[in-house]
């Protein structure tokens, strides 16, 4: 009966008496009195995905580092959703600016004053969801090795550098086992998600069939490696627009949003050269576009929601192994209200 209600099985026990230390016995029977309470808190759910994707989500455990507005809606939404774990990492004490779209963040200065964003988060979050553990992990991302990441069945990287983000992707590629990698970024009204699933399997329905399909996802340091000129004709200008600002950051040894309107001249300058080596129009990186980027350095709490939104369920797709997963860019401006997917790879 608790089978069917979505009990973990992936313990054989024989349950004669004598073969089962009494200790182990209360901790099967703590197991599924757990899965019981999952499955009555979470019924809309499976009535949605099904039993089995929600015991995977129930067993997976979630890294985020980065606690900005668009990450703190991304977890949110997954532990509302009821994964194993949620860990976080961001060492920064909170600050004014963190209240205008971390709703994380209680306003009583007299709580968060001196503590770091991730302990304040992971304060909050618990209160979402008590049967998902959520717990802070202090240090810079990049001070890690790889052995690190073989806990985890997603990795969500916010807030660090280009160089950062690609060398915490190229980690969790070389892991044993498939680690999903996100980025995300969220600058004045615009944002972007990147998707990394590796080689990936999943269902997906088919009239009245569930087939299995496969999907190849290149690395952050593969898809930005390829030529812009290669790239279809139609490909979101908020793309390029991001690369530019990217470099401007890194040549200049900014952090991600130390940015302001009077960069906006190096930054043309910057554009016109990328342009000209990639045989890109400069046309296709409006004016108007990077002066937002470099001038909106708070985020939009209406874009952060929306933005949190599509990574959820990316995550969530990517953890279940149903439905479609984006491959591999999902762009979002508020200035159009379009959000558009990108695929910037290889063609096979």
């Amino acid at each position: 009966m608790m089978e069917a209600q979505g009990a973990p099985n992936d313990h054989v026990v024989t349950r004669g008496a004598g073969l089962i230390p009494k200790m182990r016995r209360l901790q099967i029977d703590m197991e599924e009195e757990l899965t019981a309470q999952e499955t009555a808190l979470y019924d809309r759910q499976i009535r949605v995905w099904g039993v089995d994707a929600q015991r995977r989500l129930s067993k997976s455990h979630i890294l985020v580092s980065g606690m900005k507005g668009t990450v703190v809606e991304f977890c949110k939404n997954i532990v509302l959703a009821g994964v194993g774990s949620l860990t976080l990492m961001d060492d920064r004490m909170v600050t004014e600016d963190a209240l205008l779209a971390n709703f994380l963040v209680p306003p009583d200065e007299n709580i968060y004053n001196g503590r770091s964003l991730a302990e304040v988060c992971c304060e909050s979050l618990r209160d979402f969801n008590p049967m998902v553990r959520v717990s802070v992990e202090k240090g810079h991302l990049s001070s890690f090795d790889g052995e690190f990441f073989d806990k985890f069945d997603a990795v969500v990287v916010a807030c660090c550098s280009l160089a950062t983000k690609k060398s915490i992707n190229e980690k969790c590629r070389k892991r044993p086992k498939r680690i999903a990698f996100y980025t995300v970024d969220c600058r004045d009204s615009c944002g972007e998600i990147f998707v990394d699933l590796q080689n990936y399997t999943y269902a997906k329905k088919k009239l009245d069939d569930t087939v299995e399909c496969h999907l190849e996802c290149p690395s952050l340091e593969e898809a930005l490696a390829l030529s812009w000129s290669g790239l279809p004709k139609k490909t979101a200008k908020l793309y390029f627009a991001m690369r530019v600002i990217e470099k401007f950051e890194l040549v200049e040894g900014r952090n991600p949003g130390e940015t302001s309107i009077t960069d906006l001249p190096r930054v043309l300058q910057l554009r016109k050269e990328l342009c000209a080596a990639q045989l890109l129009n400069e046309s296709q990186i409006p004016d108007n576009l990077l002066e937002r980027l470099l001038a909106g350095t708070q985020e939009h709490p209406a874009v952060c929601a929306i933005i949190g939104g599509i990574l959820g369920q990316e995550v969530i797709k990517a953890i279940s192994g149903k439905g479609d997963p984006l491959k591999n860019f999902f762009f979002f401006d508020a200035a159009d209200g379009k959000g558009i997917i990108e695929d910037i790879s290889k063609p096979s």
